[in-house]
């Protein structure tokens, strides 16, 4: 996985007016803390925080008043307009492990007359910081009913291991759901019940 490189400057100023504040320039407000050290309050260039965030586990170089490495693990956004109000960083090392929620992405297309049903879209694994996948994918194609992928079915990458439960339920193939028809005895009724009002139009 490549670093993004991001400036940070370390904030002295803290509560609601300063973080509006700094959001007003076009900033986010973060909070950079792991490993045992205290926590530092950062603020990052609002346009770089927002791309970077669109790609998964990203794994951030800080520059500047402060060089780290770190992963996103909470972000704040605004309901209505989407941007990043506010970002949660953890310290990372090389080399060390991290446990992250990584997608899963379905290829391919079920057999006629079956549904895919997919329980999980993504899954927690151990990686190593700077070598995090981007995602895990699954091959359906010409799958029929009673195809099934547990957690641990799925073929991650060397260095890649599960962390959450081996038998969750990742997808499965199920018969496409037909239509009930009435029964016999219902449709005779709805029938009665046509001619009646028939009779009655009369």
């Amino acid at each position: 996985m490549s670093e993004v490189r991001i400036a940070a400057e370390l904030r002295t100023e803290f509560g609601k007016g300063a973080a509006r504040k700094i959001r007003r320039a076009d900033k986010v407000p973060a909070v950079l803390y792991g490993h045992g050290t205290d926590p530092r309050h950062l603020t990052l260039p609002g346009h770089e925080v927002l791309l970077a965030l669109r790609t998964a586990n990203v794994l951030i170089r800080l520059q500047g008043e402060v060089d780290e490495l770190a992963l996103p693990k909470g972000v704040q956004r605004d309901p209505i307009k989407g941007f990043v109000e506010h970002v949660d960083l953890l310290l990372v090392k090389r080399g060390e492990k991290v446990t992250v929620e990584i997608p899963v992405t379905v290829t391919g297309d079920v057999v006629g007359g079956a549904l895919l049903d997919q329980q999980l879209v993504t899954v927690s694994v151990e990686a190593e910081a700077t070598h995090i996948p981007a995602g895990v994918e699954v091959d359906v194609e010409g799958k029929e009913v009673g195809f099934a992928v547990n957690a641990s079915d799925l073929n991650l990458p060397n260095g890649v291991t599960l962390a959450g439960d081996p038998e969750a339920l990742v997808l499965h193939v199920v018969a496409a759901q037909v239509a009930e028809l009435p029964a016999e005895g219902e449709a005779v009724v709805a029938e009665a019940a046509e001619g009646e009002a028939a009779e009655a139009a009369e």
